[in-house]
Parts: C-alpha cells; sequence; structure tokens
C-alpha cells in the first residue's frame, strides 16, 4: 500500500491519537480518558499498521466488551479500509472457536447457550428449596443472583467453595450467602442436566481447550497474531486467562482503558491487569490521551476535581466551547425530584431539544421503576437502558413467543404490521411499555427499508433472532432512562443525573461498610455519571447530599 494511503489515515489525529497509531508494534498501553477519541485512535492503529504491511488485517483480532462497541469498530475498520478486521466481544470471538473446534474436541453435539438464566436460576431455586424465602418473580432478585454467579465463574469460584472466596470481597453480595451457595450449586446441576453453557461457560471451554489441546492451540495462535483489548479495566481474571491463551509468548498487543471508569467489580472486573500492564510487559509503550472531545471546560473541570480527590485516572483538558456550570437542585424526596426532572425534559423538548439528545441517569433500577412510572403518566415516551440484556426481559422474551407462534401461520388477509401491533397491544399497558415500544418502532422502520423483503412476520423474526444473537437490541428516538453501569460508554448533549444523595450514590449496603474500596467504585461511577454529558449537566438530590457533590467543590459541605 502507498505511503500516501499510509499518511491520510494519520492525518484526522491529534498528537497524542498520532501516536497510538505510530506504535504499530506490541506490546502497547494506551491510558485514554473519558471522551479523548480512543476508538478512532485504536481503528487508525490497526488501519495504519496494515497500510505499511506491518500487521496482516486478516490476522487481527480487536476485542470489545459490547455488541455495539464492536459494530462501531468494524464500521470504522471498513471506512479506513480494513474491512477484514475480526471485531467482536470476547464472548462472540470465544464462541465462535469453541462451536467450530467443539466436534474435534469435545465430540457430540454443542451444547445449547443459555442466552437468560432467568428460567436455570427459577429452576434452581426450586431443587434447592427455597421457593418459600426467595421470590422467582423478582426481576430484580433475578438479576442480582445472575449477577452473583457471573462473578464466581468468572473469578474462577466453583460452587464447591463460594462461601470460603466472600471474605475476600470488596463488594458483598445483596443476598443471602448461604442461599446464594445452595442456588449457584444447584444452578450448575440444572444446566448439565440440560445440556446447555452460559457465556461465562463459554469462557471456560474456550480457554481449557486452548490450553490443553496442542493442534487446536497452534491453530488459532496462527488464525490471530495481532491484538487490541478495548475497555481493558474491565478485564476479568478469566478473560485475562483466555487473552493470554490466544496471545501465548508472542507480544503484539495493545489495551486501552482508563482506571477511573472501572465499575464492574461486583462482576469480576479488576483494573488490576490494565495497572500492572507494565510489570508484565517492561517494555511496553505507554500513551496518554489526555483531549476530551465530548464534554464543555465546565463539565471536564468538575470531572477532573472528582479524580484528584480519588488519585486516580487520567485528567482531561477541554477544548469545546465553554457552557454553563453543573446545576445541582435539592428536593425534599424522590417523587418531587422526578417530577422536576420530568418538568425539565417537557421544557427542553418544547423548546426544540431533540428528546434522545436527554438522558436520566441513576445509581439503581429501583429509582428507574419510579421515572418510569412518571413518564407514562406524564406520556413523555422514553427508553430504559439498564444492565439487564434486552432480549433478557421477560415481556421481551414473551412478546418473541407471540411472534414466532404467528408466524408459522400468518393470519388471512391482514397486513403484517396491523398483526403485530395486536400482538403487542396486551404489553402496552403496563409500567414497563419501553420494550415493545422498541420493538414496534423497529417494525415500522423495517417496513419503510425497501431491503426488507419479504414484509412479513417471519422476515421481521428473522431479523430479531439475529439482533439476539448479537445483543444489538432496537432504539428509539425518545430520552433514555438509564443505570450509570449501563450509561457507561454513551454519551448525550443533556444529562440529569438524579439520586446524588447520601445513601444512593454512594449506595448505602456499601458506603455503611466504611469500606474504602466500595467508596471508591461508588466515586468512579459517578465520574461516568458526569462525563456521559457533552453540554449541559444536571444533579439533584434529595433529604441529605452526598458527600461526592461537596468533594466536588459544588456544595458546602
Amino acid at each position: 500500500m502507498s505511503d500516501l494511503r499510509a499518511e491520510e489515515i494519520l492525518e484526522s489525529l491529534d498528537n497524542e491519537q498520532r501516536a497510538v497509531a505510530l506504535a504499530t508494534r506490541g506490546p502497547v498501553c494506551v491510558i485514554a480518558g473519558a471522551g479523548t477519541g480512543k476508538t478512532r485512535a485504536i481503528t487508525h492503529r490497526i488501519a495504519y499498521a496494515a497500510a505499511i504491511n506491518v500487521m496482516d488485517p486478516h490476522k487481527v483480532l480487536a476485542l470489545t466488551f459490547t455488541a455495539r462497541a464492536a459494530g462501531e469498530m468494524r464500521m470504522r475498520l471498513r471506512s479506513l479500509g480494513v474491512p477484514s478486521v475480526a471485531a467482536r466481544t470476547i464472548h462472540a470471538a470465544a464462541l465462535k472457536q469453541l462451536t467450530f473446534f467443539w466436534p474435534q474436541v469435545f465430540g457430540g453435539r454443542t451444547p445449547d447457550l443459555i442466552t437468560s438464566k432467568t428460567a436455570f436460576i427459577t429452576e434452581a431455586i426450586k431443587r434447592a428449596e427455597l421457593t418459600g424465602e426467595l421470590s422467582i418473580t423478582s426481576r430484580d432478585l433475578m438479576r442480582d443472583i445472575a449477577s452473583e454467579i457471573e462473578w464466581s465463574k468468572v473469578s474462577e469460584v466453583a460452587p464447591v467453595d463460594y462461601l470460603s472466596e466472600l471474605g475476600k470481597r470488596t463488594v458483598k453480595p445483596r443476598i443471602n450467602p448461604e442461599q446464594m451457595a445452595k442456588v449457584y450449586t444447584a444452578y450448575e446441576s440444572v444446566k448439565h442436566q440440560e445440556r446447555a453453557m452460559d457465556f461465562e461457560d463459554v469462557l471456560l471451554l474456550t480457554t481449557a481447550m486452548i490450553e490443553q489441546e496442542r493442534e487446536v492451540r497452534e491453530r488459532v495462535q496462527d488464525q490471530y497474531r495481532f491484538f487490541t483489548v478495548d475497555e481493558y479495566q474491565d478485564i476479568s481474571p478469566l478473560q485475562q486467562r483466555l487473552i493470554n491463551a490466544w496471545l501465548g509468548s508472542r507480544q503484539e498487543i495493545c489495551v486501552v482503558g482508563d482506571p477511573a471508569q472501572t465499575i464492574y467489580s461486583f462482576a469480576g472486573a479488576t483494573p488490576v491487569f490494565l495497572n500492572s500492564f507494565t510489570q508484565r510487559f517492561p517494555e511496553a509503550e505507554v500513551v496518554r490521551l489526555t483531549t476530551g472531545y465530548r464534554s464543555t471546560p465546565e463539565i471536564t473541570f468538575m470531572a477532573n476535581s472528582v479524580l484528584r480527590k480519588a488519585q486516580m485516572g487520567q485528567e482531561l483538558v477541554a477544548l469545546n466551547d465553554h457552557g454553563d456550570k453543573p446545576s445541582v437542585d435539592a428536593y425534599n424526596d424522590e417523587s418531587s425530584e422526578i417530577a422536576g426532572i420530568i418538568s425539565s425534559i417537557t421544557q427542553l423538548i418544547s423548546q426544540g431539544t431533540a428528546p434522545q439528545e436527554i438522558a436520566v441517569l441513576a445509581r439503581t433500577n429501583s429509582q428507574l421503576n419510579a421515572v418510569e412510572r412518571a413518564m407514562n403518566a406524564a406520556k413523555v415516551p422514553y427508553q430504559v437502558r439498564n444492565s439487564e440484556r434486552f432480549f433478557d426481559r421477560s415481556d421481551v422474551r414473551e412478546f418473541l413467543k407471540l411472534v414466532r407462534n404467528a408466524s408459522v401461520i400468518p393470519t388471512e388477509g391482514v397486513s403484517w404490521l396491523d398483526e403485530l401491533r395486536t400482538l403487542a397491544q396486551p404489553f402496552l399497558t403496563g409500567a414497563h411499555i419501553d420494550g415493545i415500544a422498541a420493538l414496534l418502532h423497529l417494525a415500522r422502520e423495517l417496513d419503510a427499508d425497501s431491503g426488507f423483503t419479504p414484509k412479513n412476520l417471519r422476515t421481521y423474526l428473522r431479523e430479531l433472532e439475529d439482533r439476539v444473537q448479537q445483543n444489538n437490541p432496537p432504539t428509539m428516538p425518545v430520552t433514555t432512562l438509564a443505570t450509570l453501569h449501563a450509561a457507561k460508554g454513551l454519551e448525550w448533549e443533556r444529562v440529569f443525573l438524579m439520586g446524588v444523595s447520601e445513601g444512593l450514590l454512594p449506595l448505602e449496603n456499601n458506603s455503611t461498610t466504611g469500606d474504602q474500596a466500595s467508596i471508591d467504585e461508588e466515586r468512579r461511577l459517578f465520574y461516568v455519571g458526569i462525563t456521559r454529558a457533552k453540554v449541559d449537566l444536571h444533579m439533584s438530590y434529595s433529604k441529605k447530599a452526598s458527600r461526592f457533590l461537596a468533594e466536588a467543590g459544588l456544595i458546602t459541605p
């Protein structure tokens, strides 16, 4: 490829991003603050290395944590002329390899992949004879149990070791440990009996397969020789073990992360691998991205003050135009707080702000539930993004089951959109209607797309099943409601960060322990919330203001 093409790839980068792109041989460690253009930097690095023939793009594996981020990476790499690069989530890359080698290594039929743990957890609770103590109808409980199982497995903690390992954890589970141990044991038993595997099993089995089978290891390591790992601060011990198996004795690896955005300790993530990267690779080149392109200087200044208090992360320099200072509003109770936020959102939309440029962020799902009820009452359209996978939601799964059944025998003389609306109607009367509304919105978009043929329920179902596999939920042009965990990696023009109160942020069950590691994690969550806002940041609290607001100099302690 010509030098001219290589130089064109570098043209749109700032000096720090260019330094990343020019570091074409590993090991490389990029410390990238929020909104500093890390995706641009690492995709241009791959494209530039391919242009100067340092990397074979067919042998590059770019790893990230969400299907959305992987999709964005693929799109950017295509636009840079390297469409052959494999950009996948770690789970997707592992599943592809496990499925390919299964007949050779394990024999027989590949186990069914569980996309939702709910049904298996429900059966596990019954087998553990805990139905009188644990509610199998509670979405929050199911989510908490699933999170505990996931933490255990990515931390390589077997059911028999679960109780003994709890003492080493900084964030304690919300579920009774003895009950959790019984459910975890029963869950693994049910899964084995049903010949099924979850996403954590995919990582465990793929890792063991590469480690123990020389022929598999040699083929995989020949296929992928250059690695890029995004969001490296969120790597779990099991994921690191898999990366080690992929990498072998080679050093062609570029990792990208931000210690200030480590917010998944409860799920087994740890920044230790990012922080110790130069100890494992003493010759590693370290590049820091410090120019913030997302937020105004006022928002960036506040974010930096949080970083200084926590003594973590990379402070940012904002280049954007100045804007309003972040605001703080106090309320007597949560309902008044929510009413104030909805009033402000309604006013913004009436003044011309696009609804999809507005987000309400909260620490917990229960806060969002209260916002949902108020939004429905005020007839303000919204969509929820939380830590739960969209296609795991019970209403979404039930709706897909109806669509699947209806697509087998289409109703005579009824156009497909009308039939879909009829199927959706019973789901549009409760508190949580945004999921089904998003599926209907997707249907309308597809119906207007000339490439969507034939226009019927079967074709629509195929699209949905593809999205289930890719974990690619539909979106709507409406206001977003999100937990702070689910908001990571996203951005909006105007952000309402609610519940910045003692007991909520930091969360009471963490802060009352006095554990500094837990408080630090909560402070990082606060930082993530702040840095989602591009132009306007409105914070609010009820009763007692969070200590974090005082630390940031926004209120008098």
